[in-house]
């Protein structure tokens, strides 16, 4: 597994609610790249809670529309927004029991819709929930000019 560098630190304004670590509400999420995978282990805390001890589900839909825009970024290569998201949950995921582990690969792109394929798993390695993200992107070009896509590069 190797550490996928995040090249937004140096930004003043950053702070995004699912990657920055200087949004201290935010989820502040870091990411691995492992083969054709964008993983993500994540510590969840109480304030992100629902049901008691359990993870809301717009905060697990929030973590997978996160590493599938990471995973856009890293082996897309390019920049593009959440056109579709459809999420599906299979059992609780409790926000006392320990680190969470999501995987996210590209399923298949078609045009400019790249669909990301996401997974959540508990702390005992059980899936959760899972989804399907697609995104519409842009040439790399674009990317840059639109959303500070900063190149695939700057990622290693």
């Amino acid at each position: 597994m190797k550490k996928i560098k995040n090249p937004f630190l140096s930004r003043e304004d950053y702070q995004c609610f699912g990657c920055s670590p200087k949004n201290h509400l935010g989820l502040q999420m870091k990411f691995s790249d492992e083969g054709e995978y964008v993983v993500c282990e994540w510590e969840p805390r109480p304030e992100f809670q629902g049901y008691n001890n359990v993870l809301h589900g717009g905060i697990q839909a929030t973590l997978m529309d996160e590493i599938a825009s990471w995973t856009i970024y890293v082996k897309a290569g390019t920049g593009g927004v959440t056109s579709r998201m459809e999420t599906k949950y299979k059992r609780p995921v409790y926000t006392d029991r320990g680190t969470l582990t999501l995987k996210a690969k590209i399923k298949h792109t078609v045009r400019r819709i790249v669909t990301v394929e996401v997974q959540l798993f508990d702390h005992d390695s059980r899936l959760c929930s899972f989804g399907e993200v697609d995104y519409f992107t842009m040439s790399e070009e674009e990317a840059i000019k639109k959303l500070l896509y900063p190149g695939k590069e700057a990622f290693r």
